[in-house]
């Protein structure tokens, strides 16, 4: 594979971008390879750069447009001329619904539907015309979000999936309440800003970040209104000679009972490496808070959990510390329905961080929310988050479309039930598959752990090098190359698109290959050209 057309000097420059504005470049570099004459008979471009899977959950997207029907017949018993309906009525509901489902037992999703519907009355005990008509009325969109955190009902069918898919199975705690967001980013949106507005963090603070992670959590810090001073906390241990393990060393983890370090962000299983936190990990972090630094809130984001089995998130060791989030996008296929949670336990540290602040604080607050109670030091953090989520001033239109609430709903039912446990094995069965086929492909090992997600593999290729090579080889990458040049060769000359692994804080000479978007096979063409990047390396090595 022939040497990138790009010099050192602009890869220095261009490492600086984000992997996400890197990417684009790898993908113009790819698209001219592809569209070039001489290459036509190359290989189609094939982007592992970003996680958006290539699969979807049929049978709950099926209910809700089933469900879609039955709205609309609801409408039209108010009106029926001039395409004109009315708002869904709730007395009775629950019979029509049946008669609906019994005149139409061929309308796709129509008995999944109905037992998400039982499931509701059956198992949550909820009454019979509340729950149908909380559903139909959402989804008619005919009214604001009430409660505007979340509704009712379909919070309580949320917090039971988290706890069976999350939590370990462990029977759900009320005491979890829960903000609906438009999708994982949102939440860390209002979080961050919800804790400056409340005082909670200020800029400058000290905060920790477990890496490598998600690039947004290293951008974030570092913006004006934030400035945080970050401490890494990082996954560096190996398990053997050129394979790296992810995982994080007690020493490392042991800067989290530093007491300046106010908040520690993590993603649980990582992105980009794809592995849980181990059971010593989370007892560590669970030591430190009980003896060390009581008050460090910890954001951890779940939203791969769904890929282990048995996952068992921080949160339910660190309750009072912890604000989760959680995204259905990745599981479910479900990317553009932005669907997430930020989960709060009402016995938690940061309302008690907040009743702590000084007198000045406690009354520029009790004046930032005094539109919305006259008791607004009562107000809890996670309704703070959804009054912030709009300016405070505009709380009364606040809260995830309705419509959105109820695919989410139907997405944690469909989980519950048979059909919903056969997708998570089916899910997690390609992404071990294309795991495989990568790592044949490129003749690399990975660490073997029962703990793996594999919806990414992060590589480290100089640890490779020297596995396969030799230190001296390895020394030799790391002083002739800039640790994106394979990135730009595998662009320009295979159409290969992937991530460098140094922009989510991993090593600079690491790659993230997503392993949900592509087919099966395209997996094991790119561990090919992996290997022959790095014979070529070899070849310029031993010929120098």
């Amino acid at each position: 594979m022939p040497k990138s057309s790009v010099t050192r000097a602009e890869m220095r420059e261009l490492a600086g971008l984000s992997p996400f504005e890197l990417k684009g470049e790898f993908i113009r570099l790819a698209e001219h390879h592809h569209d070039d004459q001489r290459a036509r008979s190359a290989l189609l471009m094939l982007n592992a750069g970003r996680g958006n899977p290539n699969w979807i959950a049929t049978g709950p997207r099926e209910a809700f447009y089933a469900l879609g029907h039955f709205s609309l017949t609801e409408s039209r018993r108010v009106w029926t001329a001039d395409n004109l309906g009315g708002m869904p009525a709730k007395a009775g509901i629950a019979d029509r619904f049946a008669a609906f489902v019994k005149a139409h037992p061929d309308l796709p999703g129509i008995d999944l539907l109905e037992r998400s519907v039982r499931l509701g009355t059956e198992r949550f005990g909820f009454d019979p015309d509340s729950w149908v008509h909380e559903l139909t009325d959402g989804i008619t969109a005919d009214n604001y979000p009430t409660p505007d955190r979340m509704l009712a009902l379909t919070e309580q069918v949320a917090r039971a999936y988290l706890h069976q898919e999350l939590f370990d199975g462990r029977p759900a705690d009320t005491g979890l309440k829960l903000f609906a967001t438009e999708g994982g980013t949102a939440a860390m949106c209002y979080i961050f800003d919800s804790l400056i507005a409340n005082g909670v963090l200020r800029k400058g603070d000290r905060i920790a970040l477990m890496v490598p992670i998600f690039t947004p959590y290293i951008e974030i810090p570092d913006l004006d209104e934030y400035q945080f001073d970050v401490e890494l906390v990082h996954a560096d241990l190996f398990v053997e000679q050129g394979v790296r393990q992810w995982r994080y060393p007690t020493e490392e983890v042991a800067k989290l009972a530093d007491p300046s370090i106010r908040l520690v962000c993590l993603v649980n299983p990582s992105n980009p490496p794809s592995l849980a936190l181990s059971d010593r990990v989370r007892d560590q972090i669970s030591g430190i808070i009980a003896n060390d630094n009581p008050d460090l809130i910890v954001v951890t984001d779940d939203v791969y959990g769904t890929f282990v089995n048995g996952f068992r998130t921080i949160a339910a060791d660190l309750p009072r510390n912890s604000l989760l989030v959680y995204s259905y996008s990745k599981h479910y296929g479900a990317t553009g329905w932005r669907l997430g949670l930020i989960g709060l336990h009402d016995d938690n540290v940061i309302d008690d961080l907040i009743t702590r602040l000084p007198e000045e604080e406690q009354d520029r607050l009790r004046a930032r929310y005094g539109t919305l109670s006259l008791r607004p030091d009562k107000i809890p953090f996670i309704d703070r988050l959804v009054a912030d989520s709009r300016r405070v001033a505009l709380n009364h239109t606040a809260g995830l479309s309705l419509p959105q609430q109820v695919q989410l709903g139907l997405f944690s039912l469909f989980a519950m039930q048979d059909e919903g446990k056969a997708y998570k094995a089916r899910v997690q069965e390609i992404v071990r598959t294309r795991l495989e086929l990568l790592v044949e492909g490129a003749g690399m090992k990975i660490a073997d752990d029962p703990q793996r997600a594999g919806y990414y593999l992060e590589l480290d290729l100089l640890a490779e090098a020297e596995r396969v090579y030799g230190a001296e080889f390895a020394r030799h990458l790391e002083a002739t190359y800039e640790p994106i040049d394979p990135l730009f060769r595998l662009a320009e000359h295979a159409s290969v698109v992937l991530l460098n692994g140094g922009g989510f804080d991993g090593p600079k000479w690491s790659v993230r290959v997503s392993l949900a978007n592509l087919d099966d096979l395209d997996y094991l063409k790119i561990g090919h050209h992996l290997h022959t990047v790095f014979a070529e390396y070899h070849d310029e090595w031993t010929s120098a």
